[in-house]
């Protein structure tokens, strides 16, 4: 079977149509990819936040559907959460959206507030290193990873140059950065006290809060505690709902799954970028195919039977699949890097999706050899004279 490469004689032989072909595949390829890509980031970067809290158990309100829509409730319950065997702190934290104005060229853009209790922090010293100057009034912090929009204010920041700007109309500095990164629902974001959080929202009131962090001491029974607060806060006062932290980051995923039209339309690109590759490759096969009938017909007349011929078809198939996944690989790579440094987001190349997609070319390739094949049965030693 393998002795001549038969497969890839007919392929090479009309080199303009190999070209052809390969182009149609790797276009599939890159519209799988940057689809598939662009679903993760947005699920990647949905939950960024979520994962770098630093707490065991979450606090939210039942009205609650994500991070951008976040409803408030009373700090007690939190507060409540400390009488039980196990809890080491609490800290409650305010989410907003605020309207930031580039020192620059005064231009506004909407970004995302957290207020906490500096005394009580939230995330590790490795995102935020340094909470000393929100304690001071009017002061906050900025994600040095938010969009280029926000201005130069990580460069501004580094030289030493004062930074001043307003949040809804009200002065502030920035008095440090922190790395967090952007989302598909924020473009950016700054920390603050809870005390400057509520001077710059001024219809907020202390006390109504939109996430509780829980705290757990070392070696506590994380789920039993849960248990605990479910049974007693939860299902009584029917105004909070208790969360492990893997379960607020499913919960924050399956809004963008689910509720929203964004992750349906990333998995129909990537469907139609498979449909849009069987069809070119059937078409290239189905031309190859039929441009060749009578060799075909005359390797019947010599005794070759209809499983090799079958196979010859599969072999190119099995060709072109690779051929066009390699330069869509790497061309995707570069898409990523170029996504990635327009808007911030999450986004690159994981070997898991390259491994999908590879499968699912070839699958695409082998699917459209099965349907071209057909014309390989009707090849009849006849057809030579």
């Amino acid at each position: 079977m393998f002795a001549i490469p038969l497969a890839w004689l007919q392929l090479k032989r009309e080199r303009i149509r190999l070209l052809v072909a390969l182009a149609g595949i790797g276009f599939a390829v890159i519209l799988m990819f940057v689809q598939m890509g662009f679903q993760d980031a947005l699920f990647d970067s949905s939950v960024r936040l979520h994962q770098n809290l630093e707490g065991e158990v979450f606090l939210i309100s039942p009205q609650s559907t994500a991070l951008i829509a976040m409803r408030s409730f009373s700090q007690r319950r939190l507060y409540q959460a400390l009488a039980y065997e196990g809890v080491e702190s609490v800290s409650p934290i305010y989410l907003g959206f605020a309207f930031w104005k580039n020192p620059v060229d005064r231009s506004t853009r909407s970004i995302l507030a957290i207020g906490f209790d500096p005394a009580n922090p939230v995330f590790s010293p490795e995102v935020v290193p340094n909470l000393e100057p929100i304690r001071l009034p009017n002061v906050v912090l900025f994600d040095d990873k938010s969009r280029e929009e926000f201005g130069p204010i990580a460069q501004l920041y580094n030289q030493g140059n004062p930074v001043i700007t307003e949040i809804d109309g009200r002065r502030v500095a920035v008095g440090g950065l922190f790395s967090l990164g952007a989302s598909f629902g924020a473009d950016g974001n700054f920390i603050t006290s809870d005390l400057n959080f509520l001077r710059i929202f001024t219809r907020r009131k202390m006390g109504l809060i939109d996430v509780g962090l829980i705290k757990l001491k070392p070696g506590a029974d994380s789920q039993k505690i849960v248990s605990q607060l479910k049974r007693d806060i939860q299902e009584v006062t029917k105004d909070v709902v208790v969360l492990t932290k893997s379960e607020l980051i499913e919960f924050e995923q399956n809004y963008w799954k689910s509720s929203t039209a964004i992750g349906f339309i990333f998995t129909l690109g990537a469907a139609i970028g498979f449909v849009v590759g069987t069809v070119i490759v059937y078409q290239i096969l189905y031309t190859d195919v039929s441009d060749h009938l009578a060799e075909y017909a005359t390797l019947k007349a010599m005794g070759y039977k209809n499983l090799y011929l079958l196979s010859v078809v599969f072999q190119e198939a099995l060709i072109l699949s690779v051929l066009g996944y390699i330069p869509g690989f790497f061309l995707s790579i570069g898409l990523y890097n170029l996504t990635h440094n327009a808007t911030a987001l999450p986004i690159g190349m994981t070997p898991a999706r390259a491994i999908l997609v590879f499968c699912l070319t070839v699958i695409m390739c082998i699917i459209s050899g099965a349907i071209a094949v057909r014309k390989v049965q009707d090849a009849d030693p006849a057809d030579i004279f």
